[in-house]
């Protein structure tokens, strides 16, 4: 990625945000209260939990902006945006809400725009594939919070054991290592393909970006029944599905949880993984190899990066507050120390070149070098949350022996038509 900074100077970036927060601080009479309803991405046993950053970080905001107040309510990732689109129908929207999809809400109208709340430097500061779909009718109004996205996981120690001296590259030397992992070391998964519910959209979308193809072309248009993507899934189901390379559990009914877990037992050659997976393996034990995810001809292809998204209402008017807030949170020392505690990769250009030079985070450069390049699903769609639905439903039985890629990409491809119609009522 280049290693350039943004051309305004530290003292200029001070003056612009200098600019944008006075009035604030100097208008308001009594405090402002804003509410913000946030994700927990906690892991279980740790003791930074989100709580904790959250509490931290408001802490000091309130110290710098005393006629400001941010009351945080963290919830689940299970129950999160279910409840924010019921504070929505209620009349009763947050004034920030940090959760998975934003689309909805800008749709009807009910967010300010990025431009409206951050300063300069910090609205150019995004990475560029995140910016690109958080944006709605060429308006930002998504901004990104926390990203991840995936490269090719290997067992070191089976690889050595079945003779592979280096990570594939292309789709048929991966195939080559994962008849070698079988033939030679009897790993029951060579190589993991999880197309279970979970999160089927993202495997899924592995393959297809990697044969060249993916789920929407440039002018943002579906095109997931094209004859690219049809080919990409025949290829994984007649040289690793069939070939009995993928495992005892059929892709259908693997999903990420299982065949993570199996990698960390030592049972799993190779699996497309993202960071979080990255601390868990080395504490099991799993002495980890980390490669690009190989594709159909060895090109350079994206790879899937996962976001999601803090967005702020208009319900209650607390622009100028509200900014003052996201400014300070979009902060690099925030920005870092938000992505070092989850293990998960920071949002912008700035904290990723930082991290990517850093010796302390070597084990993440491969996730910060993909990601400026990554490929994310149409989050900005509307239409989005029924096409990933039908993928999850309708992708497994793409690997059976009474289903076929072309069938399922059909179905998916028709609701997505019928989800897209709906938008535009």
């Amino acid at each position: 990625m280049p290693r350039h900074r943004h051309p305004l100077t530290a003292a200029a970036t001070a003056l612009v945000l200098s600019v944008s927060l006075a009035g604030c601080d100097g208008a308001a009479a009594s405090p402002v209260s804003l509410r913000l309803v946030a994700a927990d991405y906690t892991v279980t046993g740790r003791s930074d939990s989100t709580e904790r950053y959250w509490a931290d970080l408001i802490a000091e905001f309130e110290d710098k902006h005393p006629q400001i107040k941010v009351e945080v309510d963290v919830v689940s990732w299970d129950d999160v945006d279910r409840k924010v689109t019921q504070m929505v129908k209620n009349g009763n929207a947050p004034d920030l809400a940090q959760i998975g999809n934003y689309a909805n809400f800008a749709e009807q109208g009910l967010l300010y725009s990025a431009d409206e709340l951050l300063s300069i430097p910090v609205y150019a500061n995004f990475l560029p594939p995140l910016v690109a779909v958080g944006r709605q009718k060429g308006m930002q109004y998504g901004m990104p919070f926390a990203a991840s996205t995936r490269v090719l996981f290997y067992n070191k120690k089976l690889f050595a054991e079945a003779g592979i001296d280096t990570p594939p590259k292309t789709w048929d030397e991966l195939k080559e290592a994962a008849e070698k992992l079988r033939s030679r070391t009897g790993v029951p998964y060579p190589m993991a393909v999880p197309l279970g519910p979970e999160e089927a959209q993202i495997e899924t979308m592995l393959w297809l970006l990697g044969g060249g193809g993916g789920y929407t072309a440039l002018t943002g248009s579906y095109t997931i029944n094209s004859q690219v993507n049809i080919d990409s899934l025949n290829w994984v189901k007649q040289n690793l599905v069939k070939a009995e390379l993928t495992g005892p559990v059929p892709p259908g009914q693997l999903n990420r949880k299982e065949a993570y877990e199996a990698f960390l037992r030592g049972e799993v050659g190779m699996v497309n993984g993202f960071p979080s997976l990255l601390q868990t393996a080395e504490e099991a034990g799993i002495e980890v190899g980390k490669a690009p995810v190989p594709s159909r001809g060895g090109e350079a292809t994206p790879v899937p990066a996962v976001a999601d998204w803090i967005m702020a209402f208009k319900r209650n008017g607390h622009r100028t507050e509200m900014g003052a807030f996201l400014n300070f949170l979009f902060s690099d020392k925030n920005v870092r120390k938000f992505a070092v505690r989850n293990n998960l990769l920071p949002v912008t250009g700035s904290v990723t070149e930082d991290m990517e030079l850093d010796n302390k985070h070597q084990d993440l450069r491969e996730f910060l070098h993909a990601l400026p390049s990554s490929e994310l699903p149409p989050f900005g769609k509307t239409s989005w949350a029924a096409v990933s639905h039908s993928i999850k439903r309708n992708i497994g039985s793409s690997m059976t022996s009474g289903g076929s890629p072309a069938g399922s990409l059909n179905r998916i491809a028709s609701d997505a038509e019928g989800a897209e119609a709906a938008s535009t009522r």
